[in-house]
């Protein structure tokens, strides 16, 4: 690979990764409310890997020159990041650090990986970031098969993403460990946030989609 487009690349998906968004609500959520957050996390890497496997085969390109059908899958995103958010507001007030608290609670680590990679996965906004810039950082004059190029682009964003994301989780737990009000505050503020999202997505799409068919009808 190309070394000075290699590690551009790293510099700016670093700084993607470090942006708070519903993944950094997810994960913090998962945190809060389970002893572990590494299924979360994991989910979250899972949805990106699922992209990069997407965009090496070409389907990302394709999808994303199909606008029906990516607002469809915005609208399904969308759907989903309410559901999220809406059952996070909904355990905000049993919120907790506490490993005596987790213990008592019983999780279901592949239902919460599921939703990590739901969450990462079903966001259209993820497959347009891989369609849009990794191919902005392939070099043709490059001795890796650009889908190998591509390829190791999208994984090295899954790792940074993944250290990302574990740390955040670590910080939130070790600042809010001792302090119950502020890890319910915060649960809270993840469910909204996954809320509102959710609904500015299915605002932007409704009507666009609606229009469309009142056209074809």
């Amino acid at each position: 690979m190309n070394p000075p487009l290699f590690f551009a690349f790293v510099l700016v998906a670093a700084a993607l990764a470090c942006t708070p968004g519903v993944d950094w609500a997810y994960s913090i959520s998962a945190g809060l409310r389970q002893r572990s957050f590494v299924p979360a996390v994991a989910g979250l890497c899972g949805g990106y890997v699922l992209h990069t496997l997407l965009m090496v085969v070409g389907l990302a390109a394709l999808l994303s020159g199909l606008p029906g059908l990516l607002g469809w899958l915005t609208v399904a995103g969308a759907a989903y990041l309410l559901w999220l958010g809406i059952s996070t507001l909904r355990s905000w007030r049993g919120a907790s650090f506490s490993a005596a608290d987790a213990a008592g609670k019983p999780v279901n680590q592949l239902r919460t990986f599921l939703q990590g990679m739901g969450t990462s996965g079903i966001n259209p906004k993820g497959l347009l970031f891989y369609v849009a810039l990794v191919p902005q950082f392939v070099s043709p004059e490059a001795t890796l098969p650009l889908p190998v190029q591509s390829g190791l682009l999208g994984l090295t964003f899954v790792l940074l993403a993944g250290i990302v994301y574990t740390c955040v989780a670590l910080l939130a737990r070790k600042l809010l460990k001792s302090r119950p009000g502020a890890a319910r505050a915060v649960t809270l503020a993840s469910g909204v946030i996954m809320v509102l999202l959710g609904a500015v997505l299915l605002a932007e799409q409704v009507a666009p989609l609606m229009a469309g068919l009142a056209q074809q009808s």
